[in-house]
């Protein structure tokens, strides 16, 4: 049998500090109330239950489609790409998104230290990799580590503008990373791009102006081979999405 390892996130309740924006909050209801629910709604009284219990439900009241592990789809980043109406995550095609895997190992790299193409090149000779269309790469930082800290998302190497480029030209068009954000920390851009005072700065990478998704907040891409396994990342078909939440897995043959 292959082993299976979780690339993903767990979606728990946000600490009461974190911003509305980043949180995500659930409502739990359990079996005691599931049988109120029930008597309520069909007559059905606990003595007419197993146990005298109804049924348990979740309710998100709060789950953004870039919380959590997440695909983002071309139209997260622009309206238009390559010159025409960019796609959202429900008109992407579904072999994008099971296919060849491969780890770049960037875990030694400092926080705002982005992946260059050198970078990335080095990594696959060091896997033994040749890239081809279709793989899904997946760049290490190991900054899940710090996935429930709330400077999560200012941590990460990010990757440049050229290495995404260069990605996409080999014919990958998922990549991933185990960090928040696939460019380089938002308050290290937003310092970038005033100083310098020009747009294509901040959002580099996301704003490359090509058809591709990122896998945002992955996890155990330590625990990985850096080649030879498959990845599956198939998002939530969210209709007119920007991005969905994903169940992340890598297979690795026995």
């Amino acid at each position: 049998m292959p082993r299976f390892v979780d690339l993903s996130a767990p979606i728990t309740p946000s600490p009461p500090e974190l911003p509305d924006l980043l949180r995500t909050d659930v409502e739990f209801s359990d079996h005691a109330e599931g049988a109120k629910t029930i008597e309520a709604l069909l007559g059905v009284g606990p003595e007419l239950l197993r146990d005298g219990e109804g049924w348990a439900v979740e309710t998100f009241t709060r789950l953004g489609t870039h919380n959590a592990t997440h695909v983002d789809a071309p139209y997260h980043y622009n309206s238009m790409i390559g010159g025409q109406p960019a796609k959202r995550i429900d008109e992407l095609p579904l072999d994008w998104f099971f296919g060849p895997g491969v780890v770049l190992d960037m875990s030694h790299k400092a926080d705002g230290e982005a992946m260059t193409v050198e970078d990335a090149q080095g990594a696959l000779a060091a896997a033994g990799h040749a890239l081809a269309a279709g793989d899904i790469v997946l760049v290490r930082t190991d900054r899940d580590q710090f996935l429930e800290a709330l400077d999560y998302m200012g941590r990460g190497p990010g990757v440049t503008v050229e290495a995404t480029r260069w990605l996409h030209a080999a014919g990958v068009r998922v990549m991933g990373i185990d960090a928040w954000g696939w460019d380089a920390p938002l308050h290290l851009q937003a310092a970038a791009a005033k100083e310098r005072g020009e747009a294509g700065i901040f959002w580099a990478a996301h704003q490359a102006d090509l058809e591709y998704c990122q896998v945002e907040r992955l996890c155990n891409l330590r625990d990985l081979p850096l080649t030879g396994f498959t990845v599956s990342v198939f998002p939530l078909r969210l209709v007119g999405g920007s991005a969905a939440p994903t169940r992340a897995v890598a297979i690795i043959p026995s």
